[in-house]
Formats: structure tokens, C-alpha cells, sequence
């Protein structure tokens, strides 16, 4: 049984190519070693942002996430691999919708995954990997309390652009490579809402764009945290939530397409082709801006786990959804507030000239043993 188990999870995880790692080879997957009595195998998933998750066969072949130790346990969106497709589903609720029953359906989101992918045929390429998330008020009011940090976001306004602030009270984001499947799974979540509850709701699919890059042309997510460990340590708090910060931005082509690329790297601070650093940055730079500075490699006073994808349509608007996971919405207001200007030098960001952001807020995603108690 052990033998035939193996050998099935061997087919869905190993002996696979290794895939583009920010333009370097990835780490090779399917390599096996041996972990106490359970079997790791390493799986790394294509995506804007791709890194690795160690994925524990059991003998009768359930497939399980290891977590660092001394933490709740995270929803298992929050630093876990990418995938081809995620969706991004922003919910606001009526005023009187009935908060308990709301809070309900959110926290059995795992259900509502199994029944879309029943667990026993769960492969790397059907397989969803979920988690909701809470505006500020609807948690206090689900929870009676507030979340650990205050995590309210406020709308920022630069030279460059605007980030307005539209609010939300329940947001999924769902990771996987079948994009029927996260059709399938947004339909079923949303019909488990009570009647006359949601007010208004998006849901935007999002893709993977030439190896990783954004529809800029540049590379996204270069500066993530590779180590699953790295991940963990910054997206997930002492409580095992994570705070969450969504955008949507929508990319300015006519501008992109009149800029040169010189023009363009200057925006952003790194090479086009590779996403190189350019060692002569201007200060108003995207990197200048994150980092604090204009020196090269220039350490990041906070980091942020990003899970951003391309979205849209030739026909319509198009661009990146931008969402990051952070133990602190501290990570986010230093980030937002030196992209808009808002601290001592005044300086808006460059990518701002070929992107503008058409919404925004922050969501808490508690652990699974809080989201349980919702259920």
C-alpha cells in the first residue's frame, strides 16, 4: 500500500523539469528525502512568483502542508506555492446582512474546496489552495473584538496618482492551475451566502504572463522571500493570521508604449530584460521608493509576501492585481506611503506613470483555528 501510495504521489509531484526561478533555474522538484517516518517531497509551482512547498505523503496517500513550529496554523493561502490561475473575490455586504451566517460560509471555505476537489483526487494541477480574509469592521463585529494590530486603510493621494480606499467586509483568494475550478469554486461560495446578503462583489481570475512577468514586461515579485520558513516568518503573526493588502491596478499601455525602455527601467529601477538592479537608480524609482533609498541593493526595512498577477482583457482594462501578506499592516503603510509621497521628501513613485490604482484595502486573515470558531 505505502509502495502503490508513493508511487501515485511520486507521478502528480516528481520528476518534473525544473521551472524559471526569477530567470534562474529552480530549485528541482520531486527531489525525495526522508523526514522522521513521512516521505518530503518538494513541488515548485510556476507562477509570478514561484517558490517551493514541501508536501508530506502519508501512507494511504493524503497530502498534507508542513508549517514551522511555534505558530497557529496559517490559512493555506497565505504562504503557500503559486499556481497558474488564482481568483480574487472582494465582497461587500448589505447593511443588514445577518453577520453570523456570513462569517459562516467564510469559515467553511475548506468544505466548499473539497466538495469542488474532492481531497482523494486532489492533484498539483486540480488542486485549490484557499483562504478568506476580513475587513476591519466586519471582524469586529464576527469576532467581537478586533484583530490584533489596527489595520485600517486609508485612501493616499500623490502627483503621480491616487490610492482610493473602497472598503470591503469578506475577500477569498484561491490558487490553483485550473481556472474551471476556481470558477466552480467562486459560483458555490457565493450561492452559500444568504439570501439578499451581498450588496455588490467582484471576482477577478488572474493569470501567468511569459515566465513570470507582469503585462509591463517586467519581471514581478523578484524580492520575494524564497525559503518557505522566510515566507512564513513574514507573512504570518505571533496569532498565526496574516494581514492581507489588496489592489487593483490598471496598466496605462498608451503611455507604456510611447515610453522608451530606458524611460520605463528608470521607473522602475531594474533591467527590463532580467530585472536586474540598476546600480544608478533615480530616487522617485519603484525599487528607491520600497527600499528607502537610492544604494545599490539596499536592504528593505520591511518585506511583504507577494502573491500579485496579471488580470484583464485586450478588449478591456488589464493589469496586475496586487496582494501581499505581511505579520504587520506596518509593512503596507511604509510601502504605500513612500509610492505616493506621503513621508519627508514628497516623492511619488514612477510606476505610478504607467499603472494607477482603481481600488484598494486591507483584509486580517485569522489562522484556521480562529477562522474554525466561525463555523
Amino acid at each position: 500500500m505505502a509502495a502503490r501510495s508513493f508511487m501515485r504521489l511520486w507521478s502528480r509531484f516528481g520528476a518534473r523539469s525544473g521551472t524559471r526561478w526569477f530567470g534562474a533555474a529552480a530549485p528541482a522538484a520531486g527531489t525525495a528525502t526522508r523526514f522522521g517516518s513521512k516521505l518530503l517531497l518538494g513541488a515548485v509551482g510556476a507562477s509570478a512568483f514561484a517558490y517551493a512547498a514541501h508536501k508530506y505523503a502519508t501512507e494511504d496517500g493524503v497530502i498534507s502542508t508542513a508549517y514551522a513550529a511555534g505558530k497557529p496554523e496559517a490559512q493555506n493561502s497565505v504562504f503557500s506555492q503559486g499556481k497558474q490561475h488564482a481568483v480574487y473575490v472582494w465582497i461587500h455586504l448589505k447593511p443588514g446582512a445577518d453577520v453570523k451566517k456570513c462569517a459562516h460560509v467564510a469559515a467553511n471555505i475548506q468544505r466548499i474546496v473539497d466538495h469542488v476537489v474532492p481531497p482523494k483526487e486532489s492533484d498539483d494541477d486540480e488542486e485549490i489552495w484557499a483562504g478568506v480574509g476580513f475587513g476591519p469592521n466586519f471582524y469586529h463585529r464576527a469576532y467581537g473584538r478586533s484583530a490584533p494590530e489596527d489595520y485600517g486603510y486609508i485612501e493616499r493621494k500623490g502627483t503621480n496618482g491616487d490610492m482610493p480606499a473602497t472598503g470591503g467586509d469578506i475577500f477569498l483568494h484561491a490558487k490553483s492551475n485550473s481556472v474551471g475550478n476556481l470558477f466552480h469554486l467562486t459560483k458555490k461560495f457565493m450561492n452559500a451566502f444568504p439570501e439578499d446578503s451581498v450588496d455588490k462583489f467582484d471576482d477577478v481570475y488572474s493569470f501567468t504572463y511569459r515566465f513570470g512577468r507582469d503585462l509591463t514586461g517586467f519581471i514581478d515579485g523578484t524580492e520575494n522571500p524564497a525559503a518557505e520558513d522566510d515566507r512564513q516568518a513574514v507573512a504570518v503573526d505571533d496569532h498565526g493570521g496574516s494581514y492581507v493588502i489588496t489592489q487593483r491596478w490598471i496598466h496605462q499601455f498608451d503611455v507604456i508604449k510611447k515610453a522608451s525602455v530606458d524611460r520605463q527601467e528608470a521607473w522602475i529601477g531594474r533591467n527590463k530584460s532580467d530585472s536586474t538592479e540598476l546600480r544608478n537608480k533615480l530616487k522617485s524609482s519603484h525599487v528607491a521608493r520600497i527600499v528607502g533609498g537610492t544604494e545599490f541593493a539596499r536592504p528593505k526595512p520591511f518585506q511583504i509576501v507577494r502573491q500579485s498577477m496579471p488580470f484583464g482583457s485586450l478588449s478591456g482594462d488589464a493589469g496586475l492585481f496586487f496582494i501581499g501578506y505581511a505579520a504587520s499592516p506596518k509593512n503596507f503603510n511604509y510601502m504605500l506611503d513612500r509610492m505616493v509621497g506621503a513621508d519627508v521628501d514628497g516623492i511619488a513613485d514612477g510606476v505610478m506613470m504607467m499603472t494607477k490604482c482603481v481600488s484598494g484595502t486591507y483584509w486580517y486573515f485569522p489562522s484556521k483555528n480562529d477562522l474554525k470558531k466561525l463555523a
